[in-house]
């Protein structure tokens, strides 16, 4: 008979940032101190390993439409721009032995929902479980921001990586080398309200989020007090808003929203474009009390709390905008691993 297959199995939720998003991103996270607050939603980048007898590495790509091929002989794989979050994991793991795998995304690259830093996350978790490497939350996010930010140079802040990790409803403070993460205990009749007032749409626009957060740390970088003042109010209102979370002030919470919207604005001109603002002011037009984008900007998802009676006209008006609304719970487990014995291999 045919041996079983084994195959370990990594799945990372991505992310909806509500406030503080760019206070985490260096230098000014280094110098002034950051925060952010965000949910994990059940949208997951997914990292399938299936061990091999020989020393063949076998990756494939589904959102990417690629497979590659390499040995695992020691050699340290070369950075090109093809798969490269990969390859700065398999560097770290110095990984021996043969295997398959298999990634994919429920979102794609540029959707403001923290896919790429999920993705590095599941193959660091799904590695780590198959090399029984025994790494705690904080050790598996700063491992995934250190390889994707500064190995690989990506731009970028540091919430995505702790969010994919957690999960759930996180507080999360940058004190120069210091991450802390606070879970937020939120009532469930405050989940259920906020749930049923959100609304959330892909603008079906990706973008390029690293020229978004260049030309936003120049700014700081050459303190523009437009820039310097946009992120420590964007900081207190990460604050501000999840104390109305906790107090299950979800009106306050679409107010504070909008606030961070405009201040999120003066970060670059990139931010928004004129596609952007006439969903915004639809959304507003229509019932919504307060949103904004998730991620860097530019495009991807948006989302937005709404009167309640009033989020089904905001949705029919955003659809004629070409925006689609995705159902969506939020996740409340993080990165998840686990091992499958699969039917007989062929």
């Amino acid at each position: 008979m045919a041996e079983r297959r084994q195959l370990i199995r990594c799945k990372a939720p991505l992310r909806i940032s509500f406030a503080g998003g760019g206070t985490d991103v260096p230098p000014y996270c280094d110098e002034q101190g950051g925060a952010v607050l965000n949910t994990t939603i059940d949208r997951f980048a997914y990292c399938t390993i299936s061990p091999r007898c020989d020393d063949e590495i076998t990756i494939r790509s589904l959102d990417f439409d690629t497979v590659k091929k390499w040995r695992a002989n020691g050699d340290v794989l070369v950075y090109d721009g093809n798969l490269d979050l990969i390859k700065a994991v398999l560097n770290h793991f110095d990984v021996k032995q043969g295997f398959d795998m298999f990634l994919h995304c429920d979102a794609p690259p540029g959707s403001g929902l923290g896919s790429s830093s999920a993705v590095m996350v599941s193959i660091i978790g799904a590695l780590a479980e198959w090399l029984n490497v025994p790494m705690s939350q904080y050790e598996i996010a700063n491992l995934a921001y250190i390889l994707e930010r500064e190995e690989l140079g990506q731009a970028g802040g540091k919430q995505d990586q702790y969010a994919a990790v957690f999960g759930g409803f996180n507080y999360i403070e940058f004190k120069g080398p210091e991450t802390i993460v606070t879970p937020l205990r939120v009532k469930s009749n405050t989940l259920n309200e906020l749930h049923y007032q959100l609304l959330l749409g892909n603008t079906g626009r990706t973008r390029d989020s690293s020229n978004i957060i260049k030309s936003q740390t120049d700014g700081y970088r050459n303190k523009e007090s437009q820039v310097v003042d946009a992120l420590d109010n964007t900081k207190r209102l990460a604050r501000e808003t999840k104390d109305a979370l906790l107090m299950g002030n979800i009106r306050l919470m679409g107010d504070l929203l909008n606030e961070s919207w405009e201040y999120k604005k003066k970060f670059t001109s990139k931010i928004s474009n004129d596609h952007i603002d006439t969903i915004y002011r639809t959304a507003i037009d229509n019932g919504a009390v307060g949103g904004k984008i998730s991620g860097a900007g530019g495009g991807g998802f948006m989302y937005f709390i709404c009167e309640y009676d009033r989020k089904h006209l905001v949705a029919n008006e955003l659809r004629k905008l070409d925006v689609d609304i995705v159902q969506y719970n939020f996740d409340k487990y993080g990165l998840q691993t686990w091992r499958y014995c699969d039917g007989p291999a062929h």
